[in-house]
Parts: C-alpha cells; structure tokens; sequence
C-alpha cells in the first residue's frame, strides 16, 4: 500500500479529529424563518447532553417520524446560526439527486452519545 498523501487524501488522525456520535431525536418541528424548509432538531447525545440542529430533511420526513429516530451528527463544528437558530451540531445524511437527504443512522439501537469510528 502506497502511504503517500495525494490530493483529496487525509491522514487517520484527521479522521479521529471528527467528534462523531449517536444522538436521539427528542423534538422536531419546522423552522418559519427558514428560506429553505427545515426542522428545528432537538437532540440527546446522552452524557453529553442535548444540543439544537437545523436540518434540511422536509422532503423525505415529516416531523412526528423524526422524533424517537436515532441520526448520527458531528458534534464539534462550532455553533452556527440558521434562520434564526442556534445550531449546534450537523446531522449526517446521504444526499442523492434522486432521493434528496436521507439520514445516515445505525443498524442496531446504541446508547445515545455513542461514538462513530
């Protein structure tokens, strides 16, 4: 195995660097301010507490289909403010012309605030 870096390449530790965990979905509900429809996500991550996210996800969910789901997020971008939220962490998903967002979650159910490796 060739272990130089090329261009769009990182190293492990960059990966490592990524706080990536499982939370559950406690509330959603839309975001009024939003120019692009969104939730306003509340999040429990466990021993980590909850956190807020804004999240593009109206096409493929509604808002009581949400909430008990667990979505894995980063959890250590800085806040940012969305349409007038506080957002906190970034829910994952896979985005697809054809399918629009669709989140990333686990295949088994895991104690909130677990991490992804």
């Amino acid at each position: 195995m060739d272990e130089r870096a090329t261009p769009g390449t990182i190293q492990f530790d960059d990966f490592l660097a990524v706080d990536l965990r499982v939370g559950r979905v406690l509330s959603a509900r839309l975001n009024p301010a939003a120019r692009v429809p969104a939730f306003v996500l509340e999040l429990d991550f466990g021993p980590l507490g909850t956190r807020t996210s804004s999240a593009q996800l109206t096409a493929n969910y509604d808002a009581a289909d949400l909430v008990g789901r667990q979505v894995v997020a980063v959890m250590n971008f800085p806040p940012k403010r969305v349409a007038g939220v506080r957002s906190e962490v970034l829910v994952l998903g896979a985005v697809s012309e054809s399918h629009g967002t669709v989140l990333l979650a686990t295949e088994r159910e895991v104690p909130a605030g677990t991490p992804v490796r």
